[in-house]
């Protein structure tokens, strides 16, 4: 049997000032990504990339749209290079699920630049209470711990990397009875909002005006769902998908499982960074796992992965 193929795209906090910078000076396919990003944003978000300030880029608004253009154009200079297998399935973490949409021909680059920057305004506009990541309890201990705090589970990272949304009181109580409970760490995220949870819903029910007027085709590859870790394909279904995933949990565990399940063994990290590449071989540890920003590199300075 042949090892099945994932691309997967991270979200927010992938993020670094001079992200993508070296791509573009030295690639037409990067350079052109970057250029209708910032036709279609009506600004430039590539400065914003590659110069900064931190503090601007890392504003929600401008965080989602510069992680999907860099991811993109990172995606665009694999293709043309060769350098990446024919992907089975696609999927992304939360925000992450826009690129994934991108490379699965579902949706244009310009509509997910819009709708990412939209998605971005509406968080700061909406946001209140924020997120806590815990490190080192087991996903049935933090439920106990959500239940207990008036918390809701926001993101199922790993098997011992579960984070928290709710208000700013609440999460408060859930450090110490996290704590209690022997988490090795808890640590507060630095976002603005309570993401993919209820206190998300006046933003999805915003968004979700804007993502039924946005074109939506067949996916060209399946997308394993963040909501419920299924391989979707259908517009309807894919519309449905980045409404449900503001105010639900990030499954990661499940979407890792699932794919592992049919058959995936390889996964490429496309966009900044590694970390969904740590978390894919914590839930599955006979995955391979490819990061784009080191194939690049390599690619560059012209030595083999």
């Amino acid at each position: 049997m042949i090892a099945g193929v994932a691309w997967v795209f991270p979200g927010q906090g992938s993020q670094s000032v001079g992200m993508g910078k070296e791509l573009a000076e030295t690639r037409p396919e990067a350079q052109a990504v970057y250029r209708e990003a910032d036709q279609t944003l009506g600004f430039s978000l590539s400065a914003l990339c590659w110069d900064g300030p931190e503090h601007e880029l890392t504003v929600t608004r401008n965080q989602q749209p510069a992680l999907v253009a860099t991811s993109v154009a990172m995606l665009k200079v694999l293709e043309a290079d060769d350098l990446l297998p024919e992907p089975d399935y696609v999927a992304g973490h939360s925000l992450g699920e826009y690129s994934a949409l991108v490379a699965a021909e579902a949706l244009s680059l310009p509509d997910s630049l819009r709708l990412v920057r939209k998605r971005g305004q509406l968080m700061e506009e909406y946001g209140a209470g924020g997120m806590l990541a815990v490190i080192g309890l087991d996903p049935e201990a933090v439920a106990v711990v959500a239940t207990e705090t008036g918390t809701e589970v926001a993101n199922l990272n790993s098997p011992n990397q579960i984070v928290l949304s709710g208000t700013n009181e609440a999460l408060a109580v859930a450090e110490i009875a996290a704590k209690s409970r022997g988490a090795r760490r808890v640590l507060r995220l630095p976002v603005n909002g309570a993401f993919h949870s209820s206190l998300m819903t006046p933003v999805a029910e915003t968004l979700a005006k804007d993502i039924e007027q946005t074109t939506f085709v067949k996916a060209r590859i399946p997308l394993v769902s963040n909501v419920d870790a299924e391989p979707i394909v259908h517009p309807d279904d894919l519309r449905r998908e980045l409404v449900s995933q503001i105010t639900s949990a990030v499954q990661w565990i499940r979407v890792v499982e699932t794919m592992a399940e049919l058959g995936v063994k390889q996964y490429w990290e496309i966009g900044p960074g590694s970390v969904l590449s740590g978390l894919i071989t914590r839930i599955d540890k006979s995955a391979r796992t490819h990061q784009a920003e080191k194939a690049l590199a390599a690619q560059m300075t012209g030595i083999g992965e």
